[in-house]
């Protein structure tokens, strides 16, 4: 191809269609390059499935508290399998079918794999193409151990989950991070017999010991959990063997989640010049996403420093305006990124928002928390279960972040990113008008309970408003 292109995007999920939308705003001379199927890993086999299959869980569930809402028959309901992962599929090729189109790249697309031969040439399917800025955006996937291949289609994980027709009644779950733990309960909630295996008691990416020790007990009165050594897996004439050395089970199929590997294998970084780490990978400046001086920039799931949507979508816009600057000559604009803000939709819902716990451990911090066990509006739907533990400078109040298990967490965690990112304090939160009965009122008893730690503020601010000390009024 003798033309030089302005833009060659290397993959088509999020990163790669929000870098697409950004660049064909800014020129007509760009490619669009992906290997395997169009379309997210959100809408195909993440984020969008994942969620129908554990709201499917979640109403099944309901039936445990009819008795105590004075409901009666809740028992004779159950989960029909095949149509509960019919439904998902259904809805699912909805969502693909939106992102395929939402990728349409008028004619400038092209399918095959791609490798960088340079910082400005690209081999895909065969083909060298000259370009003056590349976006690289392959993704990730599941990791599954070499050796556990041998067992065919009976090891899952979220890419093929929700293609099987139906499942069996056994399932052996390897690793309890947000995926696991999500999938994990969601199958044992529709009735599968689920044992997980873990190397700790680390769950759903918490790190809070205390709120981690709430989820952890939680789910342990669900389904089995193995803690040991790394699972080893025996074909056996009845299905798969699981041990860790401590615990040991037959099972139908596995599902692994143990995490997910960036998609970089054959893309050539190595040709770029910067020094790869351990993982393979370059150093990315992450408000720019630049790698080192070239012209190359690396956006979502790839780089593993922020997997989730809404940051590979925030990573595809910097990458395609970037990359159109570079490949003008004009100078990189530098983004400031957004709070950190992770969820695991649990039940209760697992959130980490805010200051990284290892770097909050580092400094002077106080804690306000709230126990959803004795929180009223939780306790009037019976989800009163949860912890929820908020973290704030000793001297100023201003919020720096949280960590919860709880009943509508991700709400709560939207409210907490929105006011860290504000530069609020503890005070500024306890403004906020706070509506009886709800589950906000959790979140206030945590902030009040920081508030007294703090220096005396105005005896006329109305932040200083203490509870009430009743759970039917707090």
């Amino acid at each position: 191809m003798n033309q030089t292109l302005d833009t060659l995007i290397i993959g088509a999920g999020t990163a790669g269609l929000a870098a697409l939308r950004e660049v064909r705003k800014r020129t007509d001379n760009f490619l669009i390059a992906n290997e395997g199927p169009w379309g997210t890993t959100c809408a195909r086999v993440g984020c969008m499935p994942s969620k129908m299959l554990v709201e499917a869980a979640n109403a099944l569930h309901t039936r445990e508290r009819f008795d105590t809402f004075g409901l009666r028959g809740g028992k004779d309901l159950r989960a029909d399998l095949p149509a509960v992962l019919q439904r998902v599929r259904a809805l699912r090729d909805e969502f693909v079918a939106g992102t395929i189109r939402a990728g349409d790249a008028g004619g400038k697309a092209v399918s095959g794999r791609a490798r960088l031969l340079d910082a400005q040439r690209v081999e895909v399917a065969g083909r060298t193409y000259r370009t003056r800025s590349v976006i690289v955006a392959t993704g990730s996937r599941p990791v599954v151990p070499a050796d556990w291949l041998a067992f065919g289609d009976r090891i899952l994980t979220t890419d093929t989950l929700f293609e099987q027709p139906t499942l069996g009644p056994r399932m052996a779950v390897i690793g309890l991070g947000s995926i696991g733990t999500e999938m994990a309960q969601a199958l044992a909630r529709l009735g599968v017999e689920v044992v997980a295996f873990v190397t700790s008691e680390r769950v759903a990416g918490l790190r809070d010991e205390a709120v981690n020790a709430t989820l952890y007990e939680r789910l342990k009165g669900e389904f089995a959990i193995s803690v040991g050594e790394h699972a080893q897996l025996r074909e056996l004439a009845g299905g798969i063997e699981v041990s860790n050395g401590k615990t040991t089970v037959v099972v139908d199929q596995v599902l692994a989640a143990m995490g997910r590997t960036p998609n970089i294998e054959y893309l050539g970084l190595d040709t770029l010049g910067p020094v790869l780490d351990e993982r393979g990978l370059p150093p990315v400046d992450p408000c720019t996403l630049q790698i080192g001086d070239t012209p190359v920039f690396l956006a979502g799931d790839v780089d593993r420093d922020r997997p989730l949507l809404h940051e590979a979508a925030d990573e595809g816009h910097m990458a395609g305006i970037n990359a159109v600057l570079a490949a003008q000559g004009r100078p990189l604009r530098h983004f400031r990124r957004r709070v950190p803000l992770a969820i695991t939709f649990s039940d209760p819902q697992a959130a980490s928002v805010g200051m990284a716990h290892a770097q909050l451990q580092k400094q002077p911090h106080l804690v306000g928390e709230v126990d959803f066990s004795r929180q009223g509006r939780a306790r009037v739907a019976l989800r009163n279960a949860g912890l929820l533990r908020v973290y704030a400078e000793p001297q100023t109040g201003r919020l720096l972040g949280a960590q919860m298990c709880a009943p509508s967490g991700e709400h709560l965690a939207q409210l907490l990113a929105l006011a860290i990112d504000r530069e609020l304090t503890v005070r500024d939160l306890l403004r906020m008008p706070v509506y009886h009965p709800t589950l906000e009122e959790g979140l206030r008893t945590a902030l009040r309970q920081l508030s007294r730690q703090l220096p005396s503020g105005s005896d006329s601010d109305l932040s200083d408003c203490e509870n009430l000390g009743a759970s039917a009024l707090d």
